[in-house]
């Protein structure tokens, strides 16, 4: 350690914090979302970061973020967005543009992947995201990793004049370690771009900015070939050759002590992919394996530059899973190790469904939709993503569908539209102000019959109870969207006001048109002195 860091313990996800922080950025932009979440709590928190007024506040949704930090770096400043892997499906439009318009201060995409799903609904790979932008990719395979490629990436997005994205994954987000840390960068001045054309996407603007980022893909690829953090390690045994992406190098290493590994490796964490050492490994081992956490990425790209080999081996081969996540155990068997995987967990340990937390007002609201649906056949309940979503789960299995974020109101609308009646959509107040407006303005302007119901717990509350946008404001939003206010109702879900509250529920139901109830009570996580700042706004 030089004189000049220090060292600390840290998340994978909060190393990339610190590294961020002293890469200079002046704001952070994000949305919520496991496995991302920590990286902004750790610069909300940070007193450094407080002292140099960086931006913290979360965004309304992952677009809205993006676009933000965009603004930031045009003004010339470093900025830092961060999500999980489906919020960037939210962020796509602007991400793909943004590759092209190119940065004027530093922009470092961070997206956090979810292999085996441990809370998402997909699992796909932000890899191909990038690949699809033509924007560098680092995907880094420890904690310190995380730190100084950060750091790196930042310097390089300014270099190259592009934004930059950095692929996490659960496990590296979550585990701990000891990290060095370096010293910090001082935040950049406001300056504005250069060139008073670069950020105007009319066509005839954007051809020559796509043209440009065209021919900046031979410099990617060469800044790639000779990263430093692309290492191609020789070993002994030619029979095998290995490329380990981010992770996977961590857990290779643990199948050999003292990293003795005697085949050949190319540790892969920065894209484009370096043809160069790829080709070297290929003419040197008399076949590869591809270890990789997600989708076989590198496994198809190898294919495609050296043709339909069967020296490739991988997960599209069988020799690793498919689907689910990379781990120590399934690269020991590809290896040829005689290692059992053994799924017949104790119960203390095996995996258990969560479940709502006692006195969570969800249930109470569930339990008035139940009551409500065994008086009718057809009645279908359109869910979103949060909390509520358990209500897919016994013992309430109150909900039908769960998609996306704001997708129960557009396909309660959709169903409707079909013939379907009741169509009820249940969703919650952030996921509402996150992408659930405009799906409700679609049913205000042809009044649809629907019944949307805003389940408000004033909290991003499966995330860590993070403030909501939406609170104190649900009322005001959706009388500007234009709901008829006879039909805007607020209901507190309590199991004394049962009765009442499934009266007024079907009451709306049976009106042929929008109508919005806001079951409303605060999050049974939240801190006293947040429930009383509620309280207090309630009152003014």
């Amino acid at each position: 350690m030089n004189s000049n860091s220090t060292k600390k313990l840290l998340l994978g996800n909060e190393a990339l914090a610190q590294g961020a922080i002293d890469a200079g950025i002046s704001g952070v932009y994000a949305y919520p979302g496991t496995p991302s979440t920590e990286i902004t709590e750790y610069i909300q928190r940070s007193k450094i970061a407080k002292e140099l007024k960086i931006h913290s506040n979360w965004s309304v949704n992952e677009k809205t973020a993006m676009e933000a930090a965009l603004g930031m770096s045009y003004a010339g400043k470093r900025a830092l967005t961060v999500m999980k892997h489906v919020g960037l499906n939210v962020a796509a439009d602007v991400f793909m543009n943004m590759a092209i318009s190119g940065i004027n201060g530093g922009l470092v995409v961070v997206v956090a992947d979810d292999p085996s799903m441990h809370s998402s609904q997909n699992e796909q790979d932000s890899r191909n995201y990038g690949k699809f932008a033509m924007i560098p990719i680092f995907e880094p395979s420890n904690q310190q990793e995380a730190y100084t490629i950060t750091k790196h990436a930042f310097n390089l997005s300014e270099q190259l004049g592009l934004p930059i994205m950095i692929r996490m994954v659960t496990r590296l987000s979550h585990s701990r370690t000891g990290i060095e840390i370096g010293q910090r960068e001082t935040q950049n001045n406001i300056c504005l771009p250069k060139n008073p054309h670069q950020f105007q996407l009319i066509p005839m603007h954007a051809r020559k900015r796509y043209q440009h980022l065209v021919a900046l893909q031979n410099v990617n690829r060469e800044s790639s070939e000779n990263s430093a953090f692309n290492k191609y390690i020789d070993g002994p045994n030619t029979s095998m050759g290995i490329i380990t992406a981010g992770i996977a190098y961590n857990y290779l290493q643990e199948n050999f002590e003292n990293d003795s590994c005697p085949y050949p490796i190319l540790k892969i964490s920065q894209y484009p992919l370096p043809k160069k050492q790829v080709k070297k490994l290929f003419d040197t081992c008399k076949k590869i394996l591809v270890l990789e956490d997600g989708a076989p990425f590198i496994e198809e790209l190898v294919s495609d530059y050296f043709g339909e080999n069967k020296k490739v081996i991988g997960r599209l081969t069988g020799h690793i899973n498919r689907v689910g996540e990379l781990n120590p155990d399934n690269i020991a068997n590809a290896l040829g190790f005689d290692v059992v995987i053994n799924d017949n967990l104790p119960k203390v340990v095996s995996a258990r469904p969560p479940e709502l937390c006692v006195g969570c007002g969800h249930r109470d609201l569930f339990d008035a939709i139940n009551i409500l649906k065994k008086e009718s056949n057809n009645q279908q309940v359109f869910g979103d993503i949060g909390c509520y979503a358990l209500g897919v789960l016994a013992p309430y299995e109150s909900i039908n569908t769960l998609i996306d974020m704001g997708a129960s109101i557009t396909m309660a609308k959709g169903a409707a539209d079909a013939g379907i009646h009741p169509s009820i959509a249940i969703i919650g107040d952030s996921t509402f102000t996150h992408s659930g407006m405009t799906g409700l303005l679609d049913a205000v302007i042809e009044n649809t019959p629907i019944t949307v119901i805003i389940s408000d717990n004033s909290a991003i509350a499966m995330t860590g109870a993070q403030d909501s946008s939406a609170s104190g404001r649900l009322i005001n939003i959706c009388k500007g969207i234009g709901v008829d206010e006879d039909h805007l109702k607020v209901i507190t879900p309590l199991h004394k006001n049962l009765e009442e509250n499934i009266n007024l529920i079907r009451d709306e139901i049976n009106y042929k048109g929008v109508s919005v109830i806001i079951s409303q009570r605060p999050c049974v996580q939240l801190s006293k002195e947040k429930k009383d700042k509620l309280k207090e706004a309630s009152l003014n």
